[in-house]
């Protein structure tokens, strides 16, 4: 009987820890999709990013675009425009803010969360223009005003420290834009650093078949060098993605279409009602 008693109790307990352990978040289903995650790079051209040796990997498992192309020089207006679908006429990296609606306004209107992880954010709805190797103009989310006047939706944007957290509990949310800081993405370092930084902290993720059920990681750049083309290197890959090399000549634009379709978003009535669309042959 003391050994049926102890036995009882074991399994009680067994049971209960599988009960409180994390678990991953039910995400609300997408097209093609649950969750979006995007990292971030600075100022590099497509030849020199796709022979790096984790770029190049990304892009052999995933979907890899080889006419994708930013919308202008420098930094800030690309970043206002992956996440509002128009520059709004952002010319420079001085500080804005920005009275105009965006993705995190769709992702709510549809229950969907979002969240923005930045290097070394100092949190506390900072809108100063650096804090150690975090800069504002690489997080354009800080400059929305109806974000950065509310001190609910601005909790949304966290030291990239919590990144980790949030994943080992089954929290991250639907939409997750990750920024590294000036070392990270390669704008104070290059592209061979933020290449090694980059597999250094996502290729475990990558690997890990439960983390990436039904999500994919977007991997793009901010702007080219000095080329007047653009052109940017940008990957997708996820369990969902066809691998292959596709030459469609896309945007910007067309990442911010692709997450207001995925989900049935509608758009911003800006350059992503009209963007080219990321093709349906990269779904497996």
């Amino acid at each position: 009987m003391r050994w049926f008693q102890i036995s009882m109790m074991a399994m009680v307990s067994a049971m209960a820890a599988i009960v409180s352990a994390p678990a991953l978040a039910a995400p609300k289903s997408g097209q093609h999709f649950d969750r979006a995650i995007f990292v971030i790079f600075e100022n590099e051209n497509y030849s020199s990013v796709i022979s790096e040796p984790f770029f190049k990997e990304l892009a052999q498992k995933g979907a890899h675009f080889t006419d994708f192309r930013a919308i202008t020089h420098p930094s800030q207006g690309n970043y206002i425009a992956l996440t509002s679908g128009s520059t709004h006429r952002v010319l420079g990296d001085m500080t804005t803010d920005l009275n105009v609606s965006n993705i995190a306004d769709l992702l709510e209107a549809k229950g969907l969360s979002w969240r923005v992880y930045a290097e070394d954010y100092p949190g506390n709805c900072y809108t100063g223009d650096r804090s150690g190797d975090y800069v504002r103009k690489h997080n354009p989310f800080i400059s929305y005003v109806g974000i950065q006047k509310s001190s609910a939706r601005c909790d949304f944007i966290v030291n990239a420290k919590q990144f980790d957290q949030d994943a080992a509990n089954g929290v991250l949310p639907h939409y997750v834009f990750y920024v590294p800081n000036m070392k990270n993405d390669g704008h104070d370092t290059g592209v061979a650093y933020a290449d090694k930084w980059y597999r250094k902290q996502f290729a475990g993720y990558l690997n890990d078949q439960r983390f990436m059920a039904n999500t994919i990681l977007i991997s793009t750049f901010d702007e080219s060098g000095i080329r007047l083309k653009n052109q940017i290197y940008t990957s997708i890959v996820g369990p969902g993605v066809k691998p292959g090399t596709y030459n469609e000549t896309l945007n910007l634009y067309s990442l911010l279409r692709l997450i207001e379709d995925n989900w049935n978003l509608g758009n911003l009535g800006r350059e992503d009602a009209t963007a080219p669309s990321i093709p349906e042959k990269i779904w497996r």
